[in-house]
């Protein structure tokens, strides 16, 4: 496969400009807001996000509770994503699980 991705920890909107430097087009969100006290919304960095030129998507679920729902819409956005793409959660787990869970299920185009 020749997609152009990196998996991460949270990130905060004040490092989504940076995000923006190094050269990512597109940011893929899986964690959902309220998880921890100071953790920054799916909003705020869906805005940081814009002002930045890049594309955002919240695809979030708890770190157990990942099904084919969660799978087909990652992929679908993906799939007519820009690339480079920067894939979030917590601690970049969630972010691998869905990401391994679309390739073993074919959806994601080469």
């Amino acid at each position: 496969m020749s997609h152009e991705i990196s998996i991460t920890g949270q990130i905060t909107p004040d490092q989504v400009p940076m995000i923006a430097e190094n050269g990512f087009k597109t940011i893929i969100n899986n964690r959902p807001d309220g998880e921890e006290a100071g953790q920054p919304t799916s909003a705020e960095i869906a805005a940081a996000a814009e002002k930045a030129g890049l594309a955002y998507k919240e695809v979030s679920f708890a770190g157990n509770e990942l099904n084919q729902t969660h799978v087909e819409a990652f992929a679908d956005f993906f799939n007519q994503a820009e690339q480079p793409v920067l894939i979030f959660c917590r601690t970049g787990n969630r972010s691998t699980g869905i990401y391994e869970a679309a390739k073993q299920m074919d959806l994601l185009d080469d």
